[in-house]
């Protein structure tokens, strides 16, 4: 087992305390509050060590910190914590980001033994990889508590390790990333005059659909709920591998899938290539003929808003879930190209009047998404990240990252984590299967004709 070395554990607070330049409370909005029962976003991403980390890793350390102090100005709500306010009058809660400079977490460690190898590695070793981010089997509403971010930066033996867990009723992927250019720009510059746009907080654009805050109609006991499935322990039955696709195979998948479909260039990229995964994860799982399928992803919802579209620096959560459905002998016997359809038709029927519709729904019934590791939910995947994250541009100054990585946050049999690729044009699916569901794939000549 992997001896992880905790150096020092630290709270980094923002360097003001203007209160001119913050909002005190910063209401959540449905796209946030369904997620309170899953657990922090949790990406990471790896450097080899230059000349400049080595000359001192304790002022590396400090710069890291000093930098994420002042990022914090820019980001405070991510400094602050989550208030659960009491509706007596219709015996509601109501939740909130309560922007009081608590602080975010700073950990320093240390990886016994452990290479930059290690973890470039397809094969993702886990017990590595889970100790490399803090706050781990942290759910969301823990937030009242617990930091709403955490930051590990981990020694390796040739490299460097920083992993962030964020709380995502604060944040989704875009405003993840939104935060770690920020940081990294910061921390490049040594100044707070940075090229990144400022994040936006103003929750304006749900004027006259809803209301704020929004009144939930059970405890924060309710809500805290059954215990769950600890990641550790289910992870212990999965594995993680990463399928890495060239740009031009997925170019051939793309062009396959539109040839199918007597298309030209309807399905995307990435559409072609969720169809190639779907397809093959249901050839390994040796499924039933009549046994329906579930793929699950998000949809990001910010330029699908109007009357204007959300604006791409917003903080908080906006995507929503889809599922696209179909029988195992279907889906194998119709080709590429008609998997791929199906998964363009449910992004394409999108509209933003559906949108604002599921938020007046959720607000009159609501519901939270369980946590999904369940192990009685079978033959599904869920597709959650992007490839167009800006994952390759966090320079902290010592250049570019190698690889990036996700912890063991809302792991399940299924999910499929989109990554950018190290190269340009190319992307990295991170997939957490049953190791037998692995293996199949990696002899299935089909699948792996696509993958480097």
């Amino acid at each position: 087992m992997t001896q992880i070395l905790h150096i020092s554990t630290t709270t980094v607070r923002p360097t003001t305390q203007d209160d001119q330049l913050t909002a005190p409370k910063i209401e959540l909005t449905p796209w946030d509050l369904r997620l309170i029962q899953f657990d922090y976003i949790q990406k990471g991403i790896l450097f080899h060590k230059s000349a400049e980390t080595e000359d001192s890793n304790v002022s590396l350390v400090q710069r890291l910190k000093d930098s994420l102090s002042l990022t914090l100005n820019i980001f405070y709500p991510l400094a602050g914590r989550l208030v659960v306010s009491e509706n007596a009058e219709d015996s509601t809660v109501s939740i909130s980001i309560k922007c009081n400079g608590a602080g975010a977490e700073f950990v320093h460690a240390a990886a016994d033994g452990v290479k930059v190898a290690d973890i470039l590695n397809p094969y993702i070793p886990d017990h590595v990889i889970f100790n490399l981010f803090s706050l781990n089997e942290v759910r969301n509403y823990e937030g009242v508590s617990k930091p709403l971010l955490s930051a590990q930066v981990t020694e390796l033996l040739d490299g460097i390790f920083i992993g962030c867990s964020l709380n995502h009723l604060v944040a989704d992927g875009t405003s993840f990333w939104h935060f770690f250019n920020t940081w990294a720009e910061i921390s490049r510059s040594g100044s707070h005059k940075i090229l990144q746009p400022r994040p936006v907080f103003g929750r304006q654009f749900l004027d006259g659909v809803i209301d704020l805050p929004v009144h939930l109609p059970f405890s924060y006991s309710e809500i805290i709920g059954e215990p769950i499935i600890k990641s550790s322990s289910f992870n212990a039955f999965l594995q993680r591998v990463v399928f890495h696709f060239p740009k031009e195979k997925i170019a051939k998948l793309k062009a396959k899938a539109n040839a199918e479909m007597g298309t030209t260039s309807n399905i995307s990229s990435l559409q072609a290539l969720m169809a190639h995964l779907w397809q093959a994860t249901t050839r390994a799982r040796h499924l039933q003929p009549d046994q329906q399928v579930n793929y699950r992803f998000a949809i990001g919802l910010r330029q699908r808003w109007e009357p204007e579209t959300l604006p791409k620096e917003y903080l908080g959560t906006a995507i929503i879930g889809v599922n696209v459905t179909a029988i195992a002998s279907e889906l194998l016997q119709n080709g590429l190209g008609w998997a791929a359809s199906q998964i363009n038709k449910k992004i394409s029927s999108l509209t933003p009047e559906q949108a604002r519709n599921d938020l007046v729904d959720w607000v009159n019934k609501p519901t939270l998404i369980p946590n999904m590791r369940n192990p009685t939910l079978l033959a599904r995947l869920l597709t959650g990240s992007s490839p167009r994250f800006n994952v390759y541009g966090n320079d902290f100054g010592w250049g570019r990252p190698l690889a990036v990585r996700s912890g063991a946050g809302d792991k399940m049999d299924g999910k499929l984590t989109v990554f950018p690729g190290a190269e340009e044009g190319s992307i990295d699916f991170e997939a957490c299967l049953l190791p037998e569901t692995i293996q199949t794939m990696m002899d299935d000549a089909e699948f792996m004709e696509a993958v480097a």
